[in-house]
């Protein structure tokens, strides 16, 4: 059998990706820069990454402790790459999705894997924090343009809401793989751009910041009391569990599991699994390296602007503060640039979460026997669908909805369980499942477990602190 040497994307030549066959193997690329043409879930990662949890927690994490925890942005991040590699490790080696597995792991409950049904808590988790994202970039925007005078009125805020979900489910009613990574591409880079102007542009202001600032930051110290905000840092920064999930389905749409082909027992599929494995974790080094330094950048922008005044923002007064520091010192036009920034900053994390919560919603009924997986047209309805109906739902909830108390309460013990099971799953899929011959070396498993037993810790503390609250 010929392969091309430039592997066309399955859904663009009518190849399930989720259903590996012999038609659809491709070669792998060989050397870095050949790798370089075949990237993009990670774009999809880091579009997801950089919004709500880096431009609003790094910065108010920075301005409560300072530079003092600058070294844990890039340790916390650095940390959770290893299950995220490991489980698309394992989506590559066999054509399945995250969800697909989470139901493989035993104990089984009704007949479906625990997990699952922490999967379908996290469907809570989904609509409060999307809808919170939603609400905040509406709020960046409307304070830029407010519709009726007041920035705060439903009238204002429900403009901007509605025209970023018209906005969001016209990019993505087309559910298709390629549109999602080029508009997460393209806004990645702006964003992170953005952010790298903004860190130099403070330097013109009275809160410049110095190298011995950021020195002072990577001296691998905690204050006392300042624990609480380093395990929530932890937490925050970097992948979590929604997307690490969401990144075994970009990598399987992009076409690496069915570029790999059927795992059929000879040594040519292990050495094409190796070299589209090779491929994915320089797509996920290259994300990790885009929403580390985005994530850096927005908590020494907390750090050096809102720590020195003691300035310590709640929520979306985040944007508020920030904006006020650019407009007194450099005009009124640089603090609207920056809210811009701050809304195409928030809105991409939507773009990027639609589809990826979609299909992550998809597989979870599938697994609960609502259709089949393995049917591709009703998995492309149901993915529609919801692609559509999320970001309407989210709209709502942004508008007229204030989640009660027990509602979030529920959604962080979801969130922290789904984090701890991911941790479970990833490694006894790895165990169970993949392919012996495509594992990693020893130090890899050295640094997987070292990730594997953090994520897990953090996760296993925010479950507790969530219980507390409910005492």
């Amino acid at each position: 059998m010929s392969h091309s040497s430039t592997p066309t994307p399955p859904e663009q030549v009518n190849i399930d990706p989720y259903a590996p066959t012999a038609a659809s193997i491709q070669e792998p690329p060989t050397g870095f820069a050949g790798s370089l043409r075949y990237l993009g879930p990670g774009m999809v990662t880091s579009a997801a990454v950089v919004g709500s949890g880096e431009l609003l927690t790094a910065t108010t994490l920075g301005a409560q402790v300072g530079f003092m925890l600058l070294w844990l942005v890039f340790l916390s991040t650095f940390v959770k790459v290893a299950v995220q590699i490991e489980l698309a490790r394992w989506s590559i080696s066999t054509g399945k999705a995250a969800m697909t597995g989470y139901d493989q792991v035993p104990p089984k409950i009704a007949g479906r894997g625990w997990i699952s049904y922490i999967g379908l808590l996290m469907f809570i988790q989904i609509i409060i924090g999307q809808g919170g994202v939603l609400g905040a970039a509406a709020l960046a925007m409307s304070m830029i343009l407010p519709i009726g005078g007041d920035p705060l009125s439903v009238a204002s805020l429900g403009f901007w809401i509605a025209l970023m979900v018209i906005l969001a489910i016209a990019i993505h009613a087309a559910n298709k793989y390629d549109i999602v990574e080029k508009v997460a591409t393209v806004l990645v880079l702006l964003v992170t751009a953005g952010a790298v102007a903004m860190l130099f542009g403070v330097q013109f202001t009275p809160f410049s910041w110095s190298a011995a600032d950021l020195g002072s930051g990577l001296t691998f110290q905690i204050a006392a009391g300042a624990m609480g905000v380093a395990l929530a840092m932890f937490g925050m920064t970097g992948v979590g569990a929604g997307e690490i999930t969401a990144y075994t389905y970009w990598v399987v749409e992009k076409g690496y599991a069915a570029w790999t082909g059927p795992n059929d027992g000879s040594e040519a599929w292990a050495e094409r699994a190796r070299g589209w494995i090779r491929v994915m974790k320089i797509d996920a080094w290259i994300s990790w390296a885009i929403y580390t330094t985005s994530t850096a950048a927005f908590y020494v922008l907390g750090a050096a602007v809102l720590h020195p005044q003691g300035l310590i923002p709640k929520g979306n007064e985040v944007l508020e503060v920030i904006s006020r520091i650019f407009t007194d010192t450099a005009g009124g036009w640089v603090g609207g640039i920056f809210l811009i920034g701050a809304a195409i900053a928030l809105f991409k994390t939507i773009l990027a979460n639609a589809p990826g919560f979609a299909r992550q919603v998809t597989n979870t009924l599938a697994v609960f026997g609502v259709f089949s997986w393995t049917n591709p047209a009703k998995r492309d309805r149901w993915m529609r669908a919801l692609v559509i109906g999320l970001p309407i739902i989210w709209g709502l909830f942004a508008i007229i909805f204030r989640a009660p108390l027990a509602a979030v309460i529920i959604a962080g013990i979801g969130n922290a369980m789904f984090l701890m099971a991911v941790v479970v799953a990833t490694l006894y899929l790895n165990k169970t499942e993949t392919d012996p011959r495509i594992r990693g070396n020893a130090p890899w498993y050295v640094y997987l477990w070292i990730s594997a037993i953090a994520v897990f810790a953090v996760g296993a503390l925010g479950l507790w602190d969530q219980i507390q609250k409910m005492l």
